[in-house]
């Protein structure tokens, strides 16, 4: 049965939450580069986390300009990562990515 569009989204989020704090993908190229989405889809994801509360945020890299750095996840907010780390590969199948490699 396919995924309705809300379920999608939501996947998607936790997906992206989860390649950040995994350290697998901080960036938007290697979110992209990791799940084949779209970076413009990345990038509006990215932003979408705080509606589920989850509080992801860009740590410049000290010394650095013109946005150097790196994603990190603050906060998980009412998710739980765990449940979000042990279910990943189902997640990545279910949205079609590739499954995550550490």
């Amino acid at each position: 049965m396919p995924l309705s569009k809300t379920r999608t989204s939501f996947y998607r989020r936790l997906y992206v939450a989860h390649l950040i704090d995994a350290g697998l993908a901080v960036s938007v190229p290697a979110i992209v580069e990791l799940s084949g989405m779209p970076r413009r889809t990345a990038q509006d994801t990215l932003a979408a986390l705080a509606e589920l509360d989850i509080h992801c945020e860009f740590e410049q890299a000290q010394g650095e300009r013109h946005q150097i750095g790196r994603y990190v996840i603050r906060d998980w907010g009412p998710i739980s990562s765990t449940w979000v780390n042990d279910h990943a590969e189902e997640i990545a199948s279910a949205l079609g990515y590739p499954l995550p490699r550490p």
